[in-house]
């Protein structure tokens, strides 16, 4: 499957489990899921788990990435520290779509501990479904971006 379709998923030792049902979601929607775990549920440490996914997307191995720790706040922070890389927690789909839509984010980040498995599904849904309007838009990125 081409870049383009591939997405990166990883978590912390909180949110193993939906970061899986999420994998096994977005492969029935079509999309190539790229799991870089963990797969036990031992303590794990966030920063390590949120910039191995932001390196995946920044390198192009992969189009865009969901992240996922108890708040999704701390993996967030650690996949902005990649150059290029925008990353935006979202808790409702109105906010993925637009992460999408008008900050041309790659990253979807979520906590595990804040939203339900069929409210994540369908915020993951959001964020795949949207593409970057460009435009005003692009402007903004492209101060975001430090240009």
């Amino acid at each position: 499957m081409s870049a383009n379709k591939r997405v990166v998923l990883s978590s912390d030792h909180a949110a193993i489990e939906l970061r899986q049902a999420i994998a096994k979601h977005i492969t029935d929607l079509g999309w190539d899921a790229v799991d870089i775990g963990p797969t036990t549920p031992e303590s794990t440490h966030y920063p390590l788990h949120g910039r191995a996914a932001a390196e995946r997307v920044a390198s192009g191995d992969c189009a865009l990435g969901i992240i996922l720790c108890g708040t999704g706040q701390g993996i967030m922070m650690a996949a902005n520290k990649v150059e290029g890389i925008r990353c935006g927690v979202c808790s409702d789909t109105f906010s993925a779509k637009m992460i999408r839509a008008h900050n041309n984010a790659q990253i979807l980040s979520i906590g595990a501990r804040v939203v339900g498995d069929s409210l994540a599904l369908e915020i993951v849904e959001a964020f795949l479904a949207t593409e970057f309007e460009g435009g005003r838009h692009a402007t903004r990125v492209d101060m975001i971006e430090g240009a």
